[in-house]
């Protein structure tokens, strides 16, 4: 997460120490960089880390720079990795883009990692001992290395590159060796601390502070470069080591920028800076600013006057300079007594942005040379004197000079509104195509109006009305014989908003010969807010009268807020009213038997019974309920309930507009099962094959046992075979005696019931 930012800085000195919970707006943080308290912690103590920060504020070439910051690296025994960069590039780069990470330390290219956007110079802190040598792709390397030689604990300096070309090797450093790559062996120290935790005072073992100055070449082009470093190895004995101090010759862009960046691979270190301060190198070039005294102009009693020191006002001598800072003071000895510190150069002091004298008060404005005056009534007609001083975007400061005012009394309101109203209005509502006047009036004697919309000032307009025909917030300002102005009210202009017309549903009325109401059809209806319109066939309805609408036919509907003269474009609908109520009805029987009741014989649960529709041809869509939790969308649907009950068929049928009638009849299922057994067969002689034997004839029987008994109750055949034919008149193959034989008929019907039926028959020979 990216820290908050504070109000932003332009120009230098500009100082970043890192200190609070937010940065300037101009410190751009990137990758896994991150504030930690006191601290920009470029990369944490793990694998892989790459962290930026680059301040987005140009400095020119042509005056140089010098910045001075504390670094810490520390976490791991031993050298750690990889390390740390100081950047600068051109600052005409529209997209910052860092450099690969690892040994390249987030300034040259590594592999398919492209190097750092427009690079200018790179000053590698290496640890682990990658910027320095050619490996991963970078360009050139300290002399005589075999190809997977490190040198760690080396200061390097990379020149000019951009994506993958340039980025070569000038010159390095061997800060833990002798000879004339290297440092006197009192000099030496290693990169990083060394130690487990940040090492903050420079009296201790592992402290570090940078100071480095580019200063111009005024004989040929690029920089003095000077490198100097502020090491403490052994307690109490901080000292400075000279790193680098001579050319580095390489054209530069018109403007650069300062960046830092970290990173760590396979081995690893927290690296984290602290108080950055940049200046301006050639300090010396640079010229002080030269204010004006400004007199002649006029302050309006009670009213909060704006004024602006332009920098065509006053001289700014440096290249590309202009106002940064704005200062107020009572007296020349509050000057004297301004607090020198370098940084506090780098913002307006908050104490000399507002003062408050008897007269009034002054207050510098964000705007660069801005700032306001509120005098006091008592001091009508008399002058204020203030000192200011300005300080150009390179912290360079004027000799202070004097503002004095002249106070005049402010004059009453204007009252803007429209022409011919009595009082007024805050508000006005055009429709479109529409125009309207409006007056500006007040009881003094002006010499001149000024009109603005929307706080912009609208050219040569002089006069105290104006016709106003587009949206916006309009004012005017009236101008007195001192000058002093008359402000008026504002007035919103606005266009009609129309409110969305949906309907939300088909606008239909089914109770024949009832009107509807067609607002609970208007989607968001607000009859508080808005009047309604409806027009056609004849008719046209207002905003109450739409509840009862009792035409079918089209119409057009149309909405306006209260107060308006135009209603909206309109909105073309039908209505539908029902003249006539739907009939629905229908009939049913067994399937091809005509059978419906138990006077018909009666209905058997496993009966397919047929629907017969009998509504009218109105209907489009019917919708069955067969009251036994099965439905049906046919027109003439077929159904089997398949047990006993009396169910309540429901029948809905809709018209093509929705409406929708209802018919109720009932089905009884009434039989279970039926036998029909005979009264006497005749096994010899019968025409009919099935009166041969004695079976009784069934329906809906799942299990059926017959037993025959003769006339002294002896049992001669039993059987619970459905499909043998029954008895053929014989026991053991003898056919019996004429007379009167007894049956019993024990089983269960398809749906469960118990079937037990007995009697008696003839058996005729």
């Amino acid at each position: 997460m990216l820290p908050s930012r504070a109000a932003a800085q332009i120009g230098f000195p500009y100082c970043e120490k890192f200190q609070t919970a937010s940065t300037q707006a101009n410190t751009i943080i990137g990758g896994d960089a991150r504030l930690v308290p006191g601290f920009l912690r470029l990369t944490s103590n793990q694998q892989n880390q790459r962290g930026d920060v680059y301040f987005d504020v140009p400095f020119p070439s042509k005056y140089g720079l010098k910045a001075e910051f504390e670094y810490f690296s520390y976490g791991s025994i031993g050298s750690g990795g990889d390390g740390f960069s100081v950047f600068f590039f051109d600052a005409e780069t529209t997209e910052f883009k860092s450099g690969g990470f690892g040994g390249s330390l987030g300034y040259a290219p590594r592999n398919q990692q492209d190097g750092l956007s427009k690079a200018y110079l790179g000053i590698g802190f290496d640890e682990f001992g990658g910027f320095g040598t050619s490996n991963e792709g970078r360009n050139g390397s300290f002399p005589n290395l075999l190809p997977i030689q490190l040198v760690p604990n080396s200061i390097v300096l990379r020149g000019p590159g951009n994506q993958f070309t340039g980025y070569p090797f000038v010159k390095g450093r061997k800060t833990m060796e002798a000879g004339p790559l290297g440092l006197n062996p009192i000099d030496q120290f290693p990169i990083s601390s060394g130690a487990t935790t940040r090492i903050t005072d420079r009296n201790r073992p592992g402290y570090r502070k940078v100071f480095l100055e580019l200063r111009p070449i005024s004989s040929g082009p690029g920089f003095f470069l000077k490198l100097r470093m502020e090491v403490t190895t052994e307690l109490n004995q901080p000292r400075t080591v000279t790193i680098f101090d001579g050319a580095y010759p390489f054209p530069a862009p018109p403007y650069l920028k300062i960046g830092f960046a970290g990173s760590t691979s396979g081995s690893t270190n927290f690296h984290e800076i602290k108080n950055l301060i940049v200046q301006v190198a050639a300090d010396d070039a640079l010229q002080n600013p030269e204010g004006i005294d400004i007199s002649g102009r006029t302050s309006c009693a009670g009213q909060k006057s704006q004024f602006k020191i332009e920098d065509t006002d006053v001289r700014l001598p440096n290249e590309n300079s202009t106002i940064r800072c704005l200062q107020f003071y009572k007296s020349l000895d509050d000057i004297v007594a301004a607090n020198s510190d370098i940084c506090l150069q780098a913002r307006c002091l908050e104490e000399n942005r507002t003062k408050i004298l008897p007269e009034g008060i002054f207050e510098a404005t964000d705007q660069a040379g801005g700032f306001t005056f509120l005098p006091n009534e008592e001091f009508i007609d008399q002058e204020v004197t203030i000192f200011y001083t300005i300080t150009d975007n390179y912290g360079k400061t004027s000799q202070p000079k004097k503002i004095t005012l002249l106070i005049k009394d402010s004059p009453d309101p204007i009252s803007l509104k429209v022409e011919g109203a009595a009082i007024a209005q805050n508000e006005v509502i055009l429709c479109e195509g529409e125009s309207v006047n409006l007056v500006g009036e007040g009881n003094e004697a002006y010499v001149r109006f000024v009109w603005k919309k929307g706080g912009e000032v609208l050219p040569a307009i002089a006069s105290q009305e104006l016709v106003v025909d587009a949206p916006g917030v309009y004012e005017i300002i009236g101008y007195n014989r001192q000058d002093c102005p008359a402000y008026s009210n504002q007035v919103k202009v606005k266009r009609v908003a129309y409110p969305e017309l949906r309907l939300t549903e088909p606008v239909v009325g089914c109770l024949p010969g009832e009107p509807i109401d067609l607002s609970s059809f208007i989607n968001g209806f607000d009859s508080q807010r808005f009047d309604y319109r409806l027009v056609g066939e004849g008719l046209e309805l207002e905003n109450e009268a739409l509840k009862e609408v009792g035409t079918s036919g089209q119409f057009e509907l149309q909405a306006k807020p209260k107060g308006a003269t135009c209603y909206s474009e309109p909105l073309a609908i039908d209505v539908f009213i029902q003249e006539e109520a739907l009939e629905v009805s229908f009939d049913f029987e067994v399937a091809g038997t005509g059978i419906k009741d138990d006077a018909d014989g009666g209905v058997f649960p496993d009966d397919l019974i047929q629907f017969t529709n009998l509504s009218e041809d109105r209907l489009v869509t019917w919708e069955w309920n067969f009251g036994d939790s099965t439905r049906s969308s046919e027109k003439e649907p077929s159904h089997t309930f398949g047990k006993k009950g009396e169910f309540e068929v429901i029948l809905v049928g809709k018209d093509r507009y929705g409406c929708e009638s209802t018919f109720t009849q009932k089905v009884s299922i009434t039989q279970s099962f039926r036998l029909m057994v005979p009264n006497a067969f005749e096994p010899m002689n019968a025409i009919q094959e099935e009166d041969r034997t004695f079976y009784p004839k069934s329906r809906s029987i799942a299990q059926l046992e017959l037993s025959i008994f003769n006339q002294w109750g002896e049992l001669i055949y039993r059987s619970s075979d459905l499909s043998n034919g029954g008895w053929d008149g014989t026991v053991n193959g003898v056919l019996q005696e004429t007379g009167f034989y007894f049956y019993s008929l024990v089983g269960r019907a398809t749906d469960g019931a118990k079937v037990e039926e007995s009697g008696k028959f003839r058996l005729i020979r």
